[in-house]
């Protein structure tokens, strides 16, 4: 009886394993189609952009470096920051997916934290309008 019991029991572990994996794959995928449809708010103005690239210099320069280009120094040695001034975006092309990067940081280790909470809605559309001004524009990635 006691096998029986036990063997039931990684059955469920197992499946319930393999539920979760797949539930949790849907919720990023949904999450992903609902950054995709977020609309850019602000202005790609000069004052938008500059106000981005402050917040870049103190929040985004360290790891991903002067120019976006993934380089900086102070990134953990275990994790390549994206390129951000290039073509290809591995999070999504956005304006909205860039936002909710931004905003949710990379999983599932996150490898780049999540900003919400520590920057306004405002600053992180000003970073997406600032690295626009720097890279490829929207809908050219």
């Amino acid at each position: 009886m006691r096998r029986v019991t036990t063997g039931i029991m990684v059955g469920i572990v197992v499946v319930g394993t393999g539920l979760f994996a797949a539930s949790a794959s849907g919720q990023q995928h949904r999450r992903a189609s609902e950054a995709a449809r977020l609309k850019n708010p602000a202005r790609a103005s000069a004052e938008s952009i500059a106000a981005g690239k402050r917040v870049y210099q103190r929040y985004c320069l360290f790891c991903h470096g002067d120019a976006a280009k993934g380089d900086g120094a102070m990134a953990p040695e275990d994790v390549t920051p994206s390129n951000l001034a290039d073509a290809a975006w591995d999070c999504g092309s956005s304006d909205g997916e860039i936002f909710a990067t931004i905003r949710d940081g990379v999983g599932p280790k996150f490898d780049m934290n999540a900003y919400k909470g520590r920057l306004t809605d405002q600053d992180i559309w000003n970073v997406v309008n600032y690295l626009r001004s720097i890279g490829p524009k929207a809908g050219t990635r």
